[in-house]
């Protein structure tokens, strides 16, 4: 059974049945959905509450040439362990409505970077985004403060950094039609990688996050093409610590 604790008040346009048709409300939230902007959130079994963030332009790191004409919708969550420690934060950005749109240019370019493992699936395209990157050890050598200052100052401030060690998912999607998901997530190590004993097994470890990231990025696409953008982020490969 999931549990959410809702520390902010509705205000989010949910989309209805069509892309020019809409409703502005704060109906009551369907049990395992959250909702944010033209998308719901579906997440997996856990301890869950929604977290104040503030404002739904901080995380925004949209294209300067679109993000003035481009409304944007912000929710974060994190999952709480068995003693109220912090497993994993989720923060989702998305399109506000599902209003149609000319054909948007992206600019967005998803660099190779050390120690960083980054697949770019648009190959650079112009006109769309698709960039996963996933550090490991995000809690080291001040990853975050150097390459994501925002999220960083954003979790000090809320008190809700996860028991290092922990990684970093960064997946953002874009389409030429102007839809756009941005999802970072900052997990506990021990939701994604197995204790180990012996060579063979630390050498296999990463193999379950791996499998994860796939079943991450597959439901993020899912939810751009989907009329109501749900997003059923996958349950974490290991279960959760006791």
């Amino acid at each position: 059974m999931l549990k959410f604790f809702s520390r902010v008040r509705c205000a989010s346009a949910v989309a209805a049945a069509a892309a020019s048709l809409f409703l502005t409300a704060c109906a009551p939230m369907q049990p395992g959905l959250v909702p944010v902007g033209r998308s719901q959130l579906q997440l997996p079994p856990g301890d869950w509450e929604r977290i104040e963030q503030g404002g739904n332009d901080l995380f925004n790191m949209l294209p300067d040439d679109v993000s003035h004409d481009l409304p944007m919708s912000t929710q974060a969550v994190g999952m709480r362990g068995p003693q109220g420690e912090m497993l994993a934060v989720i923060v989702v950005q998305t399109n506000a409505t599902n209003d149609p749109r000319d054909t948007t240019l992206w600019t967005h370019s998803c660099p190779a970077q050390k120690g960083v493992q980054v697949e770019d699936f648009a190959k650079g395209s112009p006109v769309r985004i698709d960039c996963l990157r996933f550090k490991r050890r995000a809690d080291d050598e001040d990853y975050l403060t150097k390459n994501r200052p925002v999220l960083q100052e954003w979790i000090k401030q809320h008190d809700i950094e996860p028991l290092a060690p922990y990684s970093h998912v960064s997946y953002r999607y874009a389409t030429a039609q102007g839809g756009y998901l941005l999802v970072e997530a900052l997990v506990d190590q021990r939701l994604l990688r197995p204790k180990t004993v012996g060579t063979d097994q630390f050498l296999s470890a990463g193999k379950p996050a791996q499998e994860w990231l796939n079943q991450f990025v597959q439901a993020a696409k899912n939810s751009v093409a989907m009329l109501d953008g749900r997003f059923v982020v996958p349950p974490f490969p290991i279960a959760l610590p006791q």
